[in-house]
């Protein structure tokens, strides 16, 4: 048996509950998984594992702080649920596309749960908004814009509307460039409250949360730690670290960074939408305003690749050229005051020159035994963190299952299925033979 059927992922109240007691309690037999990473990443896989009936203990080099010292990357985020590829437009490789998909729906559901319930909303910092997208040109122009429309249209995405009055509706200059637009809800979560929630949740359902940094390749040390920690198997949610802890060179940052400034209606026209308009209208820099909760809008954005150095300040040139877009694609903003408390936000999106990475490790046990590792890995995720999160967990989940199982492992990739659905505007060339990519892990 080569490997287990992937599930349809998980689902919230079937297999994720937001209670503090674990959905399913481990027994004395439960296996232990060490996760190592403490970001949204990690700390979801740690719910989805805890409520499954395992043990989980969790090893971070830091954690979600909420003081003048830099921030996780988590927090940093823009964290609007984006159906892929996402505006910044970076995970456009096949693989990542057909995985992003299915993955990016399982979170919306969950979030869009969450966000249902009064309670959970406040507590989660989740709230579901109207998400404007804008155009340069008709959709229809675009064949992947078109495409990405029409899979949105019938995703069951709540909400959509297409209107070009969506750009007058906002506010939006009219000399800027837009000349489309669609509407649908979309989750925005404010990321300082979630990092809390997750954190606090897991530590509720058992997981043992420990500070430590681990430095070299995970695989030659994997027997140390499953001896250390107890576990059975070993996650890797590390983000940037995945070059070391992964042995893997093709991990990159793209340096991103936001202006906090506040949303309360006073000095401009409150905004409760996000608005965005794609790369393609300004010599590759993105407008992005989302407003994170009720009185901080986030402006942005920045989308440096390879840069890794967190010097940015509001004085930077870049940064500057980033407010005076976006002052131009919404004047209302040219009267904005910055947050006082916390007004620029700049962090690194984990990104990998290949797909998202949610697989076994591929390579054999560094001890010679003939059982393959048990390490699955999941970074790489980019800007997509949040939008991705539960669908990576809910397959880590399965592959954990697969290593306990000592299954050997597969690497990601695309296999080609009978077709039960038409693929509107794939590009693929392969509605003809009744055959359509899907991915596997």
């Amino acid at each position: 048996m080569a490997s287990l059927p992937r599930t349809n992922g998980l689902v919230l109240w079937r297999d994720l509950t937001p209670l503090p007691a674990p959905l399913h309690a481990p027994t004395p037999s439960s296996p232990t998984i060490l996760i190592v990473g403490g970001g949204v990443t990690g700390l979801t896989t740690a719910w989805a594992l805890l409520d499954k009936g395992y043990r989980v203990t969790i090893v971070a080099k830091e954690w979600a702080s909420y003081g003048q010292e830099q921030r996780l990357a988590s927090q940093i985020a823009g964290a609007l649920w984006e159906y892929p590829p996402a505006v910044c437009g970076q995970h456009t490789d096949a693989i990542s596309l057909q995985h992003s998909k299915k993955w990016s729906m399982v979170a919306y559901h969950i979030w869009d749960g969450l966000a249902a319930s009064t309670e959970l909303s406040e507590l989660a910092g989740v709230r579901v908004k109207p998400a404007d997208f804008f155009f340069p040109a008709p959709v229809e122009e675009d064949e992947r814009q078109l495409a990405k429309m029409a899979e949105i249209m019938a995703s069951g995405i709540r909400g959509f509307r297409r209107d070009a009055g969506i750009i007058r509706e906002r506010g939006v200059a009219p000399d800027y460039g837009a000349v489309d637009a669609y509407e649908h809800l979309a989750p925005v979560i404010d990321t300082d409250a979630c990092m809390a929630f997750l954190k606090d949740l897991v530590a509720a359902k058992g997981a043992q949360l420990i500070t430590r940094t681990l430095h070299g390749d995970l695989l030659a040390q994997e027997q140390a730690l499953r001896n250390e920690y107890a576990a059975s198997a070993i996650i890797n949610a590390t983000g940037l670290a995945g070059t070391e802890l992964a042995a893997d060179p093709t991990c990159y940052p793209i340096r991103g960074g936001l202006i906090r400034v506040i949303n309360d209606g006073t000095t401009f026209p409150k905004l409760d939408a996000a608005l965005t308009i794609s790369a393609d209208v300004n010599k590759n820099e993105i407008v992005f305003l989302v407003p994170r909760n009720d009185d901080i809008l986030l402006i942005g954005g920045i989308t440096e690749p390879h840069e890794g150095a967190l010097d940015l300040s509001l004085a930077a040139p870049i940064v500057q050229r980033m407010r005076a877009r976006c002052e131009a694609f919404l004047p209302d903003l040219k009267h904005a005051r910055l947050d006082p408390a916390y007004p620029f936000a700049q962090g690194l999106r984990p990104f990998r020159q290949q797909n998202v990475r949610v697989e076994r490790e591929l390579r054999g046990r560094a001890d010679g035994v003939g059982a393959p590792s048990r390490i699955v890995h999941s970074y790489g995720q980019g800007g997509a963190g949040w939008s991705l999160s539960f669908g990576c967990a809910g397959d880590v989940c399965d592959l954990v299952e697969e290593a306990l199982m000592d299954l050997p492992p597969r690497p990601m990739g695309i296999e080609i299925v009978e077709k039960r659905l038409p693929v509107v505007g794939s590009g693929l060339g392969l509605d003809e033979v009744g055959l359509e990519p899907r991915a596997r892990l």
